[in-house]
């Protein structure tokens, strides 16, 4: 298998994680994301779509979105175990996945796409969004924080897709939005340390 992205960037990386987890072996085809060539007549033809990450498999077809890849992932290769292996798990894990993807990434999205950073590469912002954003995404660490509690983990008593999920998210707030979470989230920082020491997301940072 093929796996084409760049770098860590956040979707290419969930499915980084997933395909260590899984001790799967592929080639990583690295995209230059600012010269474009994820927009190239070429990569076109992969992904009409013009994105990463794309994952071609072992027959030769493509897939891309990447819960769509881990889900291929996880049928393929199903230990350990990243979605669920019975309908409660099932059901809190993508309860906590939407819960993070609409509630959580949108508004870190949000900030990142108002941020000074895109200002000064000529993307039109909205500083004003970017407030309203930033303050959602504090808000949302906050109950990041309450739901953590005395939890190893978000969703279940395991590492899962969930975790992946956050973390991403969270890694990406941190380090390209500037929305670092305030040190008094000692329940929020414990999880942070905790998944961010696996082997799995320490071999790709």
């Amino acid at each position: 298998m093929k796996l084409y992205g760049s770098g860590n960037t956040p979707n290419p990386r969930k499915v980084k994680i997933v395909l260590a987890e899984k001790a799967v072996a592929y080639e990583m085809v690295e995209m230059n994301l600012r010269e474009g060539e994820h927009k190239t007549p070429e990569f076109i033809q992969i992904n009409p779509l013009g994105r990463v990450p794309v994952l071609e498999k072992d027959d030769g077809g493509f897939l891309t979105e990447a819960i769509a890849i881990c889900r291929y992932l996880e049928a393929l290769h199903p230990d350990p175990n990243l979605f669920g292996g019975n309908a409660h798990d099932l059901g809190v894990i993508e309860m906590h996945h939407s819960q993070i993807e609409n509630d959580f990434w949108f508004q870190v999205r949000s900030s990142w796409k108002h941020s000074p950073v895109l200002a000064k590469m000529g993307y039109q912002v909205a500083p004003d969004a970017r407030v309203i954003s930033d303050a959602n995404v504090n808000a949302y660490y906050e109950k990041l924080n309450k739901d953590l509690g005395d939890k190893e983990y978000l969703a279940v008593s395991r590492f899962t897709i969930a975790d992946i999920i956050l973390l991403v998210s969270l890694d990406f707030a941190i380090h390209y939005c500037g929305l670092k979470p305030d040190e008094s989230l000692k329940n929020l920082w414990r999880w942070h340390c905790l998944i961010s020491s696996r082997e799995s997301v320490e071999e790709i940072s």
